[in-house]
């Protein structure tokens, strides 16, 4: 069966110094492993274009992945060449609050950028700006273990849902504004933004005076940390739009920078607070923050006792885009949006854009997989831009947003029906058993067997078949497939 590089690709570890680079003496499989990871397989030949097959089967002796060695040399050479040229690549500068930015990638406020050191890593790597993590004029004082996450069948390292219980900022005040005036007087050209939250309105004003002074180019207000100690702060603010109106029209009165409301997903109606954070004269919105939730980790358990606290992650993009779908949708909208929630991949971060976004925050991801992951989301979007002809990022904010409709608007009188790749499948019957018991009972599966060759096994035929005058077109049977062998046909008017 044909090798799927993307789940070979899976495999991989993502060293630190990784062995099978260090063992290949004309180019890098660890860079070119890691595009495919993150989605990038057609350029991801330029790492390895050199490497002769003796070169990539040494890399591949030299993995030291403890389920055996990641096969890079199958996985590589069965890339085609790329249909992309990348020479020139458009660049992916935008404007955000009318502050340039030289891509749309920040990292979001929380425990990637704590301090001075790690945001100058960031910008280093090509990290355009950071909202640095919250400050706040209280003590704060974390617990241990803080973090919890949920694994696919017990698959350390590479986690789909990240639950955290961290809150702002343990620095200092001056110290944290200390590090932003000196980020920005060393990063000119990178886009530093504070993220602040107080208590009461003198507490909002004078930290955004101080972030003013330290000379941010922006200042956001943390509506919606989900697991604060001290009342009347985070998502207990951002639930009311009577709270979030006065904090934002206090902080628009209290300094020239640009405003930025962080929405809380933790609500019903996200519009309703915006709504109000855009009448107090907000100059954009970031959404969403991570979701209230519970995980039942014994390992993650403080001294025994457990609380809610915020889950991000891959597995809250959808909500995320849903929240950030419902604010490009307001009528005046908050343009313009920061859209944070489950970015890992260029196609990730497209998304967000798409439904409107300028910019947006990663958190969790780089958690994850560190600050390199920046290569592959610059890499995965100029190569779309350059496949699709755009020249400016702008081109793409919002170009999605036409084709959402109410549900009594979309089309309910055409149909799309599962077509079946033979040479795909495998006979398992998943798309049979799924249909049977979660669909319209639409696909029969034969198991009779052949007769034997003489000296041969009887061979079964396990042939699934796509009973038309049942299929209603769900699709619930091409999701479900595990080779991909069901795609879709042409859409046609039901009969």
């Amino acid at each position: 069966m044909k090798l799927n590089i993307y789940e070979e690709a899976s495999r991989c570890l993502l060293c630190e110094d990784a062995p099978c680079t260090r063992a290949c003496a004309t180019g890098d499989p660890a860079r070119a492993i890691r595009a495919i990871r993150f989605d990038n397989h057609k350029p991801a030949l330029r790492w390895v274009n050199d490497c002769t097959d003796a070169d990539l089967e040494r890399a591949e002796q030299a993995c030291i992945h403890p389920g055996g060695p990641v096969r890079i040399k199958e996985m590589v050479r069965s890339i085609s060449p790329d249909d992309v040229a990348d020479d020139p690549y458009p660049d992916l500068r935008i404007t955000f609050c009318g502050i340039p930015c030289e891509n749309p990638f920040f990292l979001a406020s929380s425990a990637v950028c704590t301090n001075y050191e790690m945001v100058a890593r960031a910008f280093d790597a090509g990290w355009a700006g950071v909202f640095y993590k919250t400050i706040c004029l209280q003590e704060i004082k974390e617990v241990s273990p803080r973090f919890d996450a949920k694994h696919s069948n017990g698959i350390h390292g590479d986690f789909y849902g990240f639950r955290n219980m961290e809150q702002l900022s343990e620095n200092p005040v001056e110290m944290d504004f200390d590090i932003l005036r000196r980020l920005k007087q060393d990063y000119p050209t990178k886009v530093v933004i504070a993220s602040i939250m107080g208590q009461t309105e003198e507490e909002w004003m004078r930290l955004s005076r101080m972030a003013e002074a330290a000379g941010c180019d922006a200042v956001e207000l943390n509506f919606s940390c989900p697991q604060m100690k001290h009342k009347g702060m985070g998502s207990d603010v951002g639930q009311s739009p009577e709270l979030v109106k006065t904090y934002t029209a206090c902080v628009k009165s209290a300094v020239r920078i640009p405003v930025i409301p962080k929405m809380t997903p933790n609500i019903t109606h996200i519009a309703e607070p915006a709504a109000a954070c855009v009448e107090a004269g907000a100059d954009a919105i970031s959404a969403i923050n991570t979701i209230k939730s519970v995980t039942m980790t014994a390992e993650a358990e403080v001294a025994g006792q457990r609380t809610i606290s915020g889950y991000s992650g891959r597995a809250v993009r959808p909500i995320a885009l849903r929240h950030v779908l419902e604010l490009a949708q307001m009528k005046p909208t908050p343009n313009p949006l920061s859209g944070i929630g489950g970015i890992e991949t260029w196609r990730d971060a497209l998304e967000f854009i798409q439904l409107g976004c300028s910019n947006v925050q990663v958190c969790t991801a780089v958690m994850q997989y560190g600050y390199r992951i920046i290569d592959d989301l610059m890499l995965g979007l100029q190569r779309y831009m350059a496949k699709r002809g755009i020249t400016q990022l702008q081109q793409l904010v919002g170009e999605q947003l036409p084709k959402f409709l109410n549900p009594d608007h979309l089309d309910r009188e055409t149909i799309v029906y599962p077509k079946i790749d033979r040479e795909r499948c495998i006979g398992c019957g998943r798309c049979y058993v799924s249909c049977m018991d979660g669909g319209h009972q639409a696909i029969a599966f034969d198991t009779k067997e052949s007769l034997p060759s003489s000296g041969e096994v009887g061979r079964g035929l396990r042939q699934p078949r796509i009973v038309g005058t049942k299929c209603v077109g769900c699709h619930l049977c091409r999701l479900v497939c595990p080779t991909g062998a069901i795609g879709m046909t042409k859409r046609i008017c039901k009969k």
